[in-house]
């Protein structure tokens, strides 16, 4: 669970990094990736742990 707010959290960085920049095509790019980490931090949180199968 640790590790899911981790990634979560990198990608809220990542995104605001990337809102900053958009203007350009880089900044859509970065602000895409991030949201990406957000999803899959996120998606992450629901899976159930590897010691529960």
């Amino acid at each position: 669970m640790t590790a899911s707010w981790i990634v979560a959290g990198i990608g809220v960085i990542v995104s605001l990094l990337g809102w900053y920049m958009t203007p350009g095509n880089w900044g859509y790019g970065i602000f895409g990736f991030g949201l990406a980490w957000i999803v899959l931090g996120i998606l992450d949180m629901f899976r159930a742990p590897a010691r529960s199968r």
